[in-house]
C-alpha cells in the first residue's frame, strides 16, 4: 500500500512536491510546474498555505515505519 510522505531526496523546500511526485509516479518538476501555474492562477494565495499545511502533516519519507 503506498503512503503519501515528503520526499527526502527529491526536494527543494520541504519535499512536498517531491512527495507527491513519487506518491503519483511522475517526475518532481512536472509537480513543481503545476504548483507555480496554480499559484499564478490563483493569485498565489491558496497553493502556499496548502504547501505550508501539507508540510506540517505529511510525514517524511524516513519516519514511516512500514
Amino acid at each position: 500500500m503506498k503512503k503519501l510522505k515528503r520526499s527526502q531526496h527529491n526536494r527543494m523546500l520541504a519535499g512536498v512536491c517531491g512527495g507527491i511526485a513519487n506518491y503519483f509516479n511522475v517526475d518532481p518538476t512536472l509537480i513543481r510546474i503545476v504548483t507555480v501555474l496554480l499559484a499564478i492562477i490563483t493569485w498565489g494565495l491558496p497553493v502556499p498555505i496548502a504547501y505550508i499545511v501539507l508540510a506540517i502533516i505529511m510525514p517524511n519519507e524516513g519516519d514511516i515505519v512500514e
